[in-house]
């Protein structure tokens, strides 16, 4: 459909730019938070490790740009891109940011299960996910087990500020359980915990407060699951229908793990 533009305005007063979306998508595997990153096989910045995501096209919403970039970019189904926890991060729009042109980029951050592992695509040479939050030398091309020292353009930055929102969020919403799949332990639940904050908790504590928490997560039924340790096997639960928490969890101060 044609738009009619207003009297006295031109569009060609004004220099064009480019809408993109950012994704950091965290997970918890192994004991330790993962963030999922794909290597550009496109210029700029080839062969380097970056955040999922793309230019937003004419017909799309950001947040439907996010979901078409994260399955294109890593493999991942539409109905598991379609069903993940998105929530819209910050706008950067540094006019440097991108070599190409100037670029805005909408930043989104999901929290997610463990999940396979993804595949590259798109522009992505290979994705795979990451350790986050410790360092080292950039890694060679192809499957890597350590994060890399820096990513593509301004992902740092988006990456740290997406682990301090989810951080925050940890306190006083029910997000916790989006790391988890649908039936956990709470010893699960409270390793997301600790592996975000990066303390350890007290789990007796923690036990009493999360079953004190009105809608936080509710029993499932059936038998108890075996969790490889030597205590008795643990009780299964299922996120409750709450979404904030009153009162909030609030991480320990000073108790690092």
């Amino acid at each position: 459909m044609q738009v009619q533009q207003p009297e006295g305005y031109d569009p060609r007063a004004f220099a064009p730019f480019a809408v993109t979306v950012d994704l950091a998508v965290f997970t918890v595997r192994d004991g330790r938070l993962h963030v999922l990153l794909v290597r550009r096989g496109q210029e700029p910045h080839a062969g380097r490790w970056a955040l999922p995501g793309g230019f937003v096209l004419p017909h799309e919403s950001a947040e439907q740009a996010a979901r078409r970039e994260l399955a294109e970019e890593t493999g991942l189904s539409d109905a598991t891109a379609a069903g993940l926890h998105l929530e819209q991060l910050a706008t950067y729009s540094d006019p440097d940011r991108d070599p190409r042109m100037r670029v805005v980029s909408v930043a989104y951050t999901a929290l997610v299960p463990d999940l396979p592992e993804p595949r590259g695509g798109g522009d992505a040479a290979h994705a795979q996910w990451l350790p986050h939050g410790a360092h080292g030398p950039s890694p060679a091309p192809g499957p890597v087990d350590r994060p890399p020292a820096a990513l593509a353009f301004d992902h740092d930055t988006i990456l740290a500020d997406a682990h301090r929102r989810v951080g925050a969020k940890l306190e006083y919403t029910c997000l916790a359980t989006a790391f988890c799949p649908p039936e956990f332990t709470l010893g699960e639940l409270r390793q997301v915990y600790e592996t975000v904050w990066g303390v350890t908790l007290d789990r007796p504590n923690f036990r009493r407060k999360v079953l004190a928490t009105p809608g936080f997560v509710r029993a499932v039924d059936g038998p108890p699951r075996l969790t490889g340790g030597r205590g008795k096997p643990a009780a299964l639960y299922r996120a409750g229908p709450a979404t904030v928490l009153h009162p909030p969890l609030l991480r320990p101060e000073g108790r690092t793990g």
